[in-house]
């Protein structure tokens, strides 16, 4: 959860040097990014000012880092690392096209460090795969992160997270390639919801989040939400209260999600979503706290609208 003194801090990257132009997951589209690579690059640019734009009047205060030339997917810095406390674990990816990114992160986490906004820094164990809060979401709410493992992130990486941070992680296996990392398919609101696609969970993961959730504060999503990346959203506590920040949303989540107290604030994001992303992986939240946890909203069932922070 973030201090409620403060405000949200969240990174960005500047998207210069974005492009589509291979394929590690099945969203990613080359061939029409090639179609219309001028046009689709200006499209870009527009599309992540207009998030950074809707990200500060939601509250928050955005970092934006430079990105580095033959390494177009930096845009997603959700996948750089970890954070939690002021302490950042830097990722290492699964696969060899994003490997180049990681001293680049290395360098930006310790400008933040040396800038005051983060006080250590951290690397995993060679050949323990773990692609940054794109797979580990702190739950301020319930006091542990959720881990996805399977298509990029290895199972190891959840006792290595466990190690680092001294938190418990719940580990949740991934079961669609589609959903190839946690934050494609799972967001942790800021009001103590989860919203999640129940397919892109093995039984046993399902089993798991409902056993620690009670159904009264999943919000399931479906295969719309899912192509339309509403999962992959931000969500924090804005001027006008629990806020989520996602590309243009369907009719029926954004009725739910307005339903349950949220703000939705919408943004064509279409040109990342070409490369399998959305406004979380678009984000790193460096402002996350493990202190003042808040009791389980399980507790205050009678409760009518979302409360807390994330």
């Amino acid at each position: 959860m973030s201090d409620l003194t403060e405000p949200t801090r969240l990174l960005m990257v500047d998207p210069a040097h974005y492009e589509v132009c291979y394929s590690i997951n099945p969203w990613m589209e080359p061939g029409r990014w090639q179609q219309d690579p001028v046009g689709l690059h200006a499209q870009a640019v527009a599309a992540s000012h207009a998030l950074r734009e809707a990200l500060e009047s939601a509250g928050a205060v955005v970092e934006m880092a430079p990105g580095a030339p033959g390494l177009p997917d930096m845009v997603f810095p959700a996948n750089a690392g970890v954070v939690l406390d002021g302490r950042a674990l830097v990722a290492r990816f699964h696969h060899v096209e994003r490997r180049g990114e990681e001293p680049h992160f290395l360098a930006i986490f310790e400008s933040l460090r040396a800038r005051g906004w983060l006080h250590e820094v951290g690397q995993l164990p060679e050949g323990c795969f773990q692609e940054g809060a794109g797979d580990c979401h702190w739950d301020a709410t319930r006091g542990h992160f959720w881990a996805g493992f399977g298509p990029r992130s290895s199972r190891a990486s959840i006792d290595a997270l466990a190690a680092f941070f001294g938190q418990e992680v719940v580990p949740l296996e991934l079961v669609s390639d589609r959903c190839y990392h946690l934050d494609v398919g799972f967001c942790v609101l800021s009001g103590g919801h989860i919203l999640y696609l129940p397919d892109a969970l093995t039984e046993a993961a399902r089993r798991a989040l409902r056993e620690r959730v009670s159904d009264h504060w999943l919000i399931e999503g479906d295969e719309d939400d899912l192509r339309h990346f509403n999962l992959n959203a931000v969500s924090l506590v804005g001027p006008q209260g629990p806020t989520v920040v996602t590309t243009r949303c369907t009719p029926r989540l954004r009725a739910v999600l307005q339903g349950h107290g949220y703000q939705v604030v919408e943004v064509d994001l279409s040109p990342f979503m070409l490369s399998g992303g959305g406004a979380y992986c678009m984000t790193l939240n460096l402002s996350r706290h493990s202190r003042l946890p808040l009791a389980p909203p399980e507790h205050h069932a009678e409760l009518p609208g979302p409360h807390g922070a994330a």
